[in-house]
């Protein structure tokens, strides 16, 4: 087996692993619909003001990485994205890639959310799916059509928190997952050169 097809059945357990054991049904019952509709409708107000901000741009990835830390469930994130390769990642390394990877988040999230300048995201519809909660907002940009942008909300660490987004149907864990991955495999599995890397990309 090859380093490619190794890591890409390795990637599939892990994920699978990560599905089933990150999202406890106990702690998402508590979970309901008006909640989850509250979590987007903040993230959306946050998102919306750092927009209509006017600051620089590295300002705004700032506030956008705080918007992260606050409302997204980023150590899951983060362990997907590096998935099997953090069984092998020390317990420092694990907590360099999380810090790294939530400031690469910001900036390269922070880049799309810069186009909404003089727009807006509104929340359209909840539903729950299984153990958690999808919320659809629709992105409305000057002189573009409206897209989605929708968001997976759980309380998987007993708050309530979102886990994954979809930009224009692009799910976000299985894209960083699968370039984390690709960081990883151009660096012969450095882990400590590839979040070095990371720290600068985005």
């Amino acid at each position: 087996m090859n380093d490619l097809n190794r890591r890409t059945v390795m990637t599939g357990i892990a994920a699978a692993a990560l599905s089933t054991a990150a999202l406890p049904r106990a702690a998402v019952a508590a979970l309901t619909e008006a909640r989850a509709r509250q979590l987007i409708d903040q993230v959306v107000t946050d998102i919306n003001r750092v927009i209509a901000s006017g600051k620089p741009e590295e300002a705004m990835y700032a506030d956008f990485e705080r918007i992260f830390a606050k409302y997204a469930d980023t150590a899951y994130i983060a362990a997907y994205a590096l998935g099997a390769d953090g069984r092998r990642a020390t317990a420092a390394q694990k907590k360099a890639f999380s810090k790294a990877f939530q400031s690469y988040l910001a900036r390269k999230y922070g880049k799309r959310f810069r186009e909404f300048i003089g727009g807006r995201l509104e929340v359209q519809s909840v539903r729950k799916v299984k153990r958690w909660y999808e919320v659809k907002t629709i992105a409305y940009l000057r002189g573009q059509a409206p897209f989605e942008v929708t968001f997976l909300v759980s309380e998987r660490t007993g708050k309530d928190k979102f886990f994954n987004m979809f930009v224009e149907g692009v799910n976000m864990l299985l894209t960083e997952r699968t370039e984390i991955g690709a960081m990883l495999d151009a660096r012969r599995g450095d882990i400590d050169a590839m979040i070095r890397d990371l720290r600068r990309a985005g």
